[in-house]
């Protein structure tokens, strides 16, 4: 059973109770309140413009712990050649705005609507929010951004303007945050391409736990 969110909603329900396609509740807003519940219960909004904000938590979870992280022969070749820089929160409205204006093949629009490009960077203006950058010759590239909860870092969206940019901005990203102490990176759900660089899925419960410990406001 779906749980239907009214508008002034600052909290949602138990991610347990998503149905099968992993949705937990319709509706609510997109308030700060209500998408750091939604994070820290490891819940996150999946929608297309015209419709209310929907909110999943499929089961079983995609996601890369950041010792698992493999990085090609080619990365590595990559990144010994210089030619690429890695920077992460300077440019967090221009990284989100590209993720919004990438074309992805068999994908009609974005679900990066208005809202979600003002709250997200309302997020990051407030510490959350979080942008890994990908420069060459001086223009950005590629990149992503996401949630950082305590240890946990939630990833919402990547883009590429040349080839290999967002794997740049992603390897070094992953890396950076181990460094910080992150122990999971939330990738939602599957891609090939995550995949080949460590992504496994794992069960919701056993990821559900290790966010009640882990992933701190």
């Amino acid at each position: 059973m779906i749980f239907w969110l009214n508008d002034d909603a600052t909290t949602l329900p138990d991610p347990r109770n998503a149905d099968e396609e992993g949705i937990v509740a319709i509706g609510g807003n997109l308030s700060t309140a209500l998408l750091l519940d939604a994070y820290r219960k490891g819940i996150f909004p999946w929608y297309s413009e015209e419709e209310p904000p929907v909110w999943w938590c499929p089961d079983p979870r995609f996601v890369l712990f950041p010792e698992k992280l493999k990085v090609s022969r080619s990365m590595k070749t990559l990144i010994r050649a210089g030619k690429m820089e890695f920077r992460t929160n300077t440019s967090f409205a221009q990284v989100i705005a590209a993720c919004r204006s990438m074309h992805r093949p068999g994908q009609d629009g974005t679900w990066i609507t208005d809202a979600i490009e003002t709250e997200y960077t309302r997020l990051h203006r407030l510490g959350y929010a979080h942008c890994a950058e990908t420069w060459q010759d001086g223009e950005l590239v590629g990149g992503l951004y996401g949630i950082k909860l305590g240890n946990v870092f939630f990833g919402e969206s990547m883009f590429s303007k040349v080839s290999n940019a967002s794997k740049f901005a992603f390897t070094h990203w992953v890396q950076h945050l181990k460094s910080l102490g992150v122990v999971l990176i939330d990738c939602q759900v599957y891609t090939e391409h995550l995949e080949s660089m460590g992504a496994e899925m794992i069960d919701r419960e056993a990821f559900l736990q290790i966010l009640a410990r882990q992933a701190e406001l």
